[in-house]
């Protein structure tokens, strides 16, 4: 018989140009030659010989299709049948295998109209169950369903292990206008490596490997897994129903740092990284001893290189394959959750990498970023910057940050590098940014992104916390988005950080000159939420290590040092984050390819400060004036910030709802003082809670003998004071304890 389809057709077919492959081939309506009937096509690979097998007839009738092009393209007429019937098909092959499977051709689109409006409105929030690859069963058939936004494209195929990566063989149906392709292969399980191909308006052929891929393969071949991300059985329900209270900004809040592939490693095996399943135990229980509440994660998305710590990701949906599958990380946030953590992640929706098989004008057009490297580079990091104007690219970043709630459970995001979202001109020369439309260098879109997500996240999962790394002064960081603000829970406090180091990297002689280092963070600690944080930044590219940044020089003296900057940090306002190694003074700066240095923990200068830090959570931990209230003025008072010929720093916090309070005494100099008197707003004793100067923590132990007694003699403004002795290099922390006496204490008179 003739071919049904035309010359025209069946070339632009083989030339891989058409558009809508489902219109050719599989079972459609026909007459020929005057006669109705079925016309059924198929493009397949190795075949010899195809047949149409009608399933449901249980006689099963075969309808052979002809070959009218040798690189396997079948048609055939079905005399006398007018209505699509299910089928599958029969082929033999020229190694006389014989195989029988459904069309992919003969399914209708997998998406809906609604879907796509919501996607290209920018409100499709659970965009991660559209698109992407997804394993599901369409008329009892199971199969993969996969779909792609890609605008600008002529053509793009799903090419994988089961076609041979030859884009020919299952070309994507085009959605129109929405710029989506989407395709159901039958038959396809779990376990399938894929990727796109797409053919350009400029007649290149790019191969890209998914935006929602959920998991991947390493470098250099990347390409996505079909995984299932909805078989995992969680077991954290009890911490996810108490998680809001958990989440409370009155709640302590006291983050351990990690980069999981740098943590431990297995030595004897090669030194390899530590598996999701082998870190949970090891990582849970230390950060239980240690009395942190939360762990943060450096970004565990999908990233090709080691190097960029994962915040170049060019696999937004997925957990990084260095450690295990996506069942394997959820194990581990499961873990941590059942231990009592709480799991916050980095998270990078501000800029991603140039990789060419990743998102980098992954059309062949600008779709993702601008046009315009003026709007669209980052410089600096060699990376491009998400187009925050396009509906499609808010809706897939907004998704992104729900994903991670919902599939891993995750209790808070981290959004990385903030003020790079916020200022056109970022590390930009004149010339090198265009203004908003007001004429302005705030980036407008980029703004009402982060409310939207904030918003959304918190309509979602309202204990879920959302943090600020924004390193300028922009205001209203974490105030609500009702009020004009950009809505997160809480900013680090990085201006405090490089002040804070800065005074302590200085030689103890020098300090006294340079006292407001300390006391200047005070006039704007109350302007938003803070995280008080000594991050992973501050101990690399030869910024050293916490330890090495302490300006003295033996290393028992720069242990000195950290325990009373520990000490200062955890008595200070905020909640607090402390990066993996710091805990226990690592001497080198933090190498992402090799472990911590454990071993140090022989030395009494680290264990000494690890000790120290564990105390320190758990008092903040216990004690509500040191964490209840975090972000209220009235639960801090300087007691003396003008000693700067001593380098002497004392204040007070206070539960304003109770008598809960405690006296802080900074001695930043390297001398040892005995007859130091200090105001106080209580009459009676106070306890030594923490000395850093502890023989426990290899100090000196020179202090207090355990409290000191405030008795009526007016100092600093109040009506009573004590004496008390100050190690050198130290921070003490007293506790005020209640009179058993009936007299009771008297009210400061300090205005």
């Amino acid at each position: 018989m003739a071919s049904i389809i035309t010359k025209a057709e069946l070339s632009g077919f083989l030339n891989v140009t058409v558009s809508s492959p489902h219109s050719l081939l599989g079972m459609h309506p026909c007459n020929y030659q005057g006669k109705s009937g079925l016309v059924v096509r198929a493009f397949l690979q190795g075949a010899k010989t195809c047949e149409v097998v009608d399933i449901k007839d249980d006689k099963q009738p075969h309808y052979p299709l002809a070959k009218i092009a040798e690189e396997g393209f079948f048609e055939g007429f079905i005399e006398g049948r007018e209505e699509p019937f299910s089928y599958r098909l029969r082929v033999e092959t020229y190694s006389l295998e014989v195989r029988q499977f459904f069309d992919p051709y003969s399914f209708l689109p997998t998406l809906g109209d609604q879907d796509l409006y919501l996607f290209n409105e920018g409100n499709e929030n659970r965009l991660y169950t559209k698109l992407g690859a997804h394993t599901k069963e369409l008329n009892g058939i199971p199969g993969v369903a996969f779909a792609v936004w890609a605008p600008s494209a002529k053509r793009v195929s799903v090419v994988g292990n089961f076609n041979h990566w030859d884009g020919r063989f299952h070309p994507m149906r085009s959605l129109g206008a929405s710029g989506v392709w989407e395709l159901f292969i039958p038959g396809l399980t779990q376990g399938e490596l894929y990727k796109f191909e797409i053919l350009t308006a400029n007649q290149n052929i790019l191969l890209k490997t998914d935006p929602f891929g959920s998991y991947f393969e390493p470098a250099p071949n990347n390409a996505a897994i079909v995984f299932d991300n909805t078989q995992y059985e969680w077991k954290d329900s009890q911490w996810l129903a108490s998680r809001n209270e958990k989440s409370s900004v009155d709640q302590p809040l006291s983050v351990y740092e990690v980069h999981l592939g740098s943590w431990k490693r297995v030595v004897e095996d090669n030194d390899r990284p530590l598996t999701y399943r082998e870190l949970a135990p090891l990582l849970a229980d230390y950060v239980t001893e240690m009395g942190f509440t939360h762990v943060e994660l450096m970004p565990i998305a999908e990233h090709p290189f080691s190097g960029s710590w994962g915040y170049q990701v060019t696999g937004f949906f997925a957990p990084t394959h260095r450690f295990g599958n996506p069942d394997d990380f959820k194990f581990f946030v499961d873990y941590m959750h059942q231990k009592g953590i709480g799991v916050i992640l980095d998270w990078v929706p501000a800029h991603f990498p140039r990789d060419t098989f990743a998102l980098a004008q992954f059309d062949g057009s600008y779709l993702y970023e601008h046009a315009d490297p003026r709007q669209g580079a980052h410089q600096d990091w060699g990376t491009l910057i998400f187009n925050f104007g396009r509906n499609e690219v808010r809706c897939f970043l907004v998704a992104n940050a729900l994903f991670w709630l919902e599939q891993f459970h995750i209790d808070g995001l981290r959004v990385d590098a903030v003020a790079s979202m916020l200022y056109l001109d970022y590390s930009r020369k004149e010339g090198e940014w265009i203004p908003n439309r007001h004429g302005g260098r705030e980036n407008l879109e980029a703004i009402d992104f982060l409310r939207q997500v904030n918003n959304v996240v918190h309509d979602y999962y309202p204990g879920a916390l959302m943090i600020a790394e924004e390193s300028t002064s922009w205001g209203g960081v974490t105030k609500p988005t009702s009020e004009g603000g950009l809505g997160f829970d809480l900013k680090w406090n990085m201006g405090w950080m490089h002040d804070t180091l800065r005074y302590f990297s200085r030689d103890p002689i020098h300090r006294k000159w340079h006292h407001d280092d300390v006391t200047f963070a005070m006039l704007y600690q109350y302007a938003e939420n803070f995280i008080s944080v000594f991050s992973h930044d501050e101990v690399t590219h030869g910024k050293a290590s916490m330890l090495f940044k302490m300006g003295t020089a033996s290393i028992p003296e720069k242990a000195q040092n950290l325990r009373a900057l520990y000490a200062y940090m955890w008595a200070y306002p905020g909640k607090k984050l402390l990066f993996m190694g710091s805990e226990f003074g690592q001497s080198r700066e933090w190498n992402h390819d090799i472990s911590l240095d454990w071993h140090l923990l022989e030395y009494i200068d680290h264990e000494g400060i690890r000790s120290l830090v564990r105390d320190l959570n758990l008092l903040y931990r216990s004690e509500p004036a040191l964490h209840g209230h975090d972000f209220n003025p009235d639960s801090f008072e300087w007691i003396n910030s003008n000693d700067s010929p001593q380098s002497a720093f004392s204040f007070l916090r206070k539960d304003p709802n109770s008598d809960n309070i405690y006296a802080v005494v900074g001695h930043y100099a390297a001398d040892t003082k005995t007859e130091y008197r200090i105001g106080l707003p209580k009459i009676g004793i106070w306890k030594e809670v923490i000395n850093s100067n502890s023989s426990n923590y290899g100090g000196s132990n020179f202090g207090n003998k355990g409290k000191i007694k405030a008795e009526e003699v007016p100092c600093d403004g109040y009506d009573f004071s004590a004496v008390i002795s100050l190690p050198p290099l130290s921070t003490t922390i007293f506790k005020w304890s209640r009179p058993t006496s009936k007299s009771g204490p008297r009210k400061k008179s300090k205005q």
